[in-house]
Parts: C-alpha cells; sequence; structure tokens
C-alpha cells in the first residue's frame, strides 16, 4: 500500500473527512477503501464512499447508466437526500463492486 497517498494507518485515525475520489485511481485502492468503511459500519460514511467512487468513475456517466439525475445521485450520497437500498445496488453494480457477507464470531 505504500504506492498510495493515504496509508491504513492515516484511515485509522479518524473518519475519511475529505475527498477521497482524488485518491481512488485504481481498483485496487478502492477496494480497500470500501472495506475500511465497511468495517465502521457507519451508513452515512458508507454512502459518501459511494458518492466519492463514483465520483472517481465519473459521476455523469455512473448516474445515466443507472438512470438518475447526476445532481440526485450526488444529493442521495452526500445525505441531502435518502437514497433507496435499489438504487445502491444498481450502484454497485455499475461500479463493479461485489459485497460478501462474513458471519462474526462475536
Amino acid at each position: 500500500m505504500s504506492d498510495y497517498k493515504i496509508t491504513k494507518d492515516d484511515a485509522k485515525l479518524s473518519k475519511f473527512d475529505t475527498d477521497m475520489s482524488q485518491h481512488l485511481t485504481d481498483n485496487k485502492m478502492i477496494e480497500w477503501y470500501l472495506n475500511e468503511v465497511l468495517e465502521r459500519g457507519d451508513e452515512a460514511e458508507f454512502k459518501r464512499a459511494l458518492g466519492y467512487i463514483a465520483k472517481a468513475k465519473g459521476m455523469t456517466a455512473v448516474a445515466k447508466d443507472i438512470n438518475v439525475s447526476r445532481e440526485s445521485l450526488y444529493k442521495s450520497l452526500n445525505g441531502q437526500r435518502s437514497v433507496g437500498i435499489d438504487t445502491v445496488f444498481k450502484l454497485l453494480k455499475n461500479l463493479g463492486i461485489t459485497l460478501s457477507a462474513k458471519v462474526s464470531r462475536a
């Protein structure tokens, strides 16, 4: 991970509170980032992360592909508007992201 501008240790110090889209330059970084966010279990942060990933991939094209306006997608992913799970699933599919479940032993 030393090729990246933000390290795992940096990310664990505080919430991702910067526009991460500029750092999401390849699929490996996107995967690492989204896994870090999912570990935290914060819904708002997860939606912001999807927004950063969509922005890195091209928000206008992504919005068009999932049949929503760019403005609506921005608002849904930055907390100004609620986002339905159907939109989340369409977005994940469009971004080429699959999620998997793992049962914790807690």
